[in-house]
């Protein structure tokens, strides 16, 4: 018997369905539920991008990483994903030394998300200060984090900061998903929207994935 006879054979996958959070993900700034003063803000940016460092604050669910991939996308940046548990001073490094370099895509801009940044370590924070002082042509850094309390204002003063609140986002989480409803399911009475918007709390990728399960049991 040959070895790739020993081998299991599986069906080749079904293409899976999306996610309602993936399916309706913004494609355009104006499409984030809420969040006004960051929607103009950024709408600006994109017209005239430049070499900057951010901060989004706010809390999970609010479309902080959201935002930067799509920022990353309509000014046709090179994107670099840091996750918090890899953002080491080495990995730090080595990122600032392809930014100095060029974007290895061709693009124009480097864009660096540093997600969930209130939990690197002092050490990366320190190895920053100097970077965002003087920040490599053309790039762009986006930190995220739920909370800014634990940054010390050396490193705060360095970023813009914008935050990801509440304001207006129930409402506005309302009627994402009563769109969302009537395209999913045309004709058919919807749940109780407004109370699934009020349950996430703001959080609108936790109504999604709420709104979800009631169209499992549609």
């Amino acid at each position: 018997m040959s070895a790739a006879s020993n081998l299991l054979s599986f069906p080749a996958p079904l293409d899976a369905p999306q996610s309602l959070v993936e399916k309706y993900r913004p494609a355009r700034i104006q499409d984030f539920a809420g969040i006004a003063t960051v929607k103009e803000t950024m709408l600006r940016f994109v017209e005239q991008p430049r070499k900057s460092a951010w901060m989004f604050v706010g809390e999970s669910g609010t479309g902080k990483s959201t935002m930067a991939n799509l920022v990353a996308e309509l000014i046709d940046a090179q994107l670099t994903f840091v996750p918090s548990q890899e953002c080491t001073v080495d990995r730090l490094r080595w990122v600032v030394q392809i930014c100095r370099s060029y974007p290895m895509s061709g693009q124009r801009f480097n864009l660096v998300l540093v997600d969930e940044a209130d939990l690197m370590s002092k050490a990366a924070r320190d190895y920053l200060l100097s970077t965002l002082d003087n920040l490599p042509p053309d790039c762009i850094f986006i930190f995220t984090c739920n909370d800014m309390s634990s940054f010390e204002a050396r490193f705060l003063s360095r970023t813009r900061i914008l935050k990801f609140g509440n304001y207006r986002i129930q409402e506005e989480a309302a009627d994402l998903l009563t769109r969302v409803w009537e395209s999913e399911q045309p004709g058919k009475v919807a749940p109780n929207l407004a109370r699934i918007v009020k349950d996430a709390k703001g959080n609108i990728r936790a109504a999604l994935m709420a709104l979800e399960m009631e169209l499992m049991l549609a």
